[in-house]
């Protein structure tokens, strides 16, 4: 569990500097930023897969959208070099305003350590400061990753796409909402937006593909069903590789920090450009959100910086609109709300916002065997997966996943997530000025031990796995906070607060039902948006 320094309290407010989405991004300004009003319709702030879809589905509906996005457009195709690699070339473009690096923290963290020692020696934290593609965000006891640019973290996840059995679902998630609607309707919609695959077995038997094969096999052995993960990748581009019509990223695993061939079926490039096809949605990139607030006359306002590349703030805007919709991703959404609670600028919040949040059960584990030779480079991002979806109360899934270009280290990814009943909050941190996690050093204990048996198992005599998450408490899946139920309706309407909305990962309850929390969230605000249109437009906004 890392410890909060003496250092670091004493730091005080200046521990902004560097975090994130509410202001602390700011380098030196001009001596005079204008100052811009605007009234728009819609105003989403996010562009992730609860911002892609609510712009689309309110722009078909003939709706005007505004998105505001903090990050930059990540355009990408065969042989571009839009983003870093991150063990050959790393460079600020792979972090948010420097944000990996507590610059009040004795020690980097690991993940700083393995990227820097693998990308030569380069050290993150001197990388500069730039809109870059993940944002770490300190907290006690649990560090959270989040995304940044147009797109949301479709560009930074892996892409595993599961949906949950009925009786998975109906153990853990809310009762408000209806499974099978969402498995005939929203599921299948969200399916067909990514345009979802499997590997196919050409590539997979390639050589770069042993790491795969070899978990499969040893799943098997240890009495496993194993089965491939659908991907919102277009698996072509990685077969192209292969005949060496273009540079590698998925069969060499350069894709830990976005995939620069393209074929990857990220929000920009589905939801969002069919949302800016209708030409009713305006995205507005390097357009970060530092409060929001409740007018005299019962709208809203989002007070937002325009920034430079280097967080430097050009402009500053007040939009005005009658819907507001955070879908800024868990963390971003519930520092907005509760900075908002504390500073008065929305009154009567409901009291449950911060609370029952959690890691979706998150164990980033490496897998090094003797007996296996996983080889370099090694193929990705994900071909196989393992469910363990019997029991709900301990319900999780096990995959492997490609390293980045590395030495031959015998080594490779697996990692678990599932059910867990641990649950942290946020707190308002009247030093740091900003909404912080607090999450119990023995939050996922039991679904850790059940995953740990499981990863045992599977790497065998000659194997043996190290779970980072224990060396650096961390998770790429943050849920919960502005929960279904106790902060929001089904819809996201958030309760008390005509025309506030929250449509992200924030609506979950601190799990996605032993998957990856991408599907789900994009199915529930798929059945929001549908009830929004029907309810909301022309009467609310």
């Amino acid at each position: 569990m890392r410890t909060i320094s003496r250092r670091s309290v004493l730091a005080g407010g200046a521990a902004l500097t560097g975090i994130g989405l509410l202001g602390g991004v700011a380098a030196a300004s001009p001596a005079r930023v204008p100052v811009t009003r605007e009234e728009h319709r819609v105003v989403v702030v996010g562009s992730g897969f609860g911002g892609g879809v609510t712009a689309l589905r309110f722009a078909e509906a003939g709706v005007p959208v505004t998105v505001l996005e903090r990050g930059r457009r990540w355009p990408t195709g065969p042989d571009a070099e839009t983003f870093a690699r991150p063990t050959r070339s790393p460079d600020e473009r792979m972090i948010w305003m420097g944000s990996v690096t507590d610059p009040f923290d004795e020690l980097a963290t690991p993940l700083s350590l393995l990227l820097g020692a693998l990308g030569g020696g380069t050290p993150l934290g001197a990388l500069g400061r730039y809109v870059g593609v993940l944002e770490r965000v300190s907290g006690l006891g649990m560090d959270t990753f989040c995304a940044a640019g147009v797109g949301g973290g479709s560009l930074l996840y892996q892409g595993m796409s599961l949906q949950p059995t009925r009786e998975l679902f109906e153990a853990t998630m809310p009762s408000e909402l209806d499974y099978g609607l969402l498995a005939r309707e929203h599921y299948p919609r969200v399916a067909r937006m990514l345009r979802l695959a499997t590997a196919p077995d050409e590539l997979v038997r390639s050589p770069t593909y042993a790491a795969a094969r070899a978990f499969r096999r040893r799943a098997e052995a240890a009495g496993y069903d194993v089965e491939k993960i659908p991907m919102p990748i277009d698996w072509d581009v990685a077969l192209r590789e292969l005949r060496g019509e273009m540079a590698p990223s998925y069969t060499n695993g350069d894709c830990s920090f976005g995939v620069n061939n393209g074929g990857k079926h990220t929000v920009d490039v589905t939801y969002l450009a069919a949302a800016e096809a209708t030409g009713l949605v305006t995205v507005a990139p390097q357009h970060q959100v530092t409060d929001v607030a409740r007018t005299p006359d019962g709208r809203w306002e989002a007070h937002v910086d325009r920034i430079d590349s280097d967080g430097t703030v050009l402009e500053k805007k007040i939009l005005t609109t009658p819907a507001l919709v955070l879908a800024a991703g868990t963390a971003n959404t519930n520092r907005l709300l509760l900075r908002a609670r504390e500073h008065g600028t929305i009154g009567d919040l409901p009291d449950g916002l911060g609370e029952n949040w959690g890691t979706n059960g998150d164990r980033i584990c490496t897998w090094t065997s003797l007996g296996d030779d996983f080889g370099t480079p090694q193929g990705g991002p994900v071909v196989y997966g393992s469910k363990d979806w019997a029991d709900p109360a301990t319900a999780n899934t096990v995959i492997q996943a490609s390293l980045p270009p590395v030495p031959d280290l015998r080594t490779t990814m697996i990692v678990g997530y599932g059910v867990s009943d641990g649950r942290g909050r946020y707190r308002w941190d009247p030093v740091r000025q900003e909404a912080v996690l607090h999450w119990p050093p023995d939050g996922d204990a039991a679904l850790t031990r059940r995953i740990h048996e499981r990863m045992h198992r599977i790497t065998g005599p000659g194997g043996t796995f190290a779970d980072t998450t224990y060396v650096a408490p961390t998770t790429w899946h943050p849920l919960g906070g502005a929960c279904i139920g106790s902060v929001c309706d089904a819809a996201g309407r958030v309760h008390g607060q005509r025309g506030l909305y929250v449509l992200d990962g924030a609506l979950m309850p601190g799990t996605t039902a032993a998957c990856n929390p991408s599907m789900t969230i994009a199915a529930v605000v798929e059945r929001a948006t549908d009830e929004l249109v029907a309810t909301d437009a022309g009467t609310v906004f």
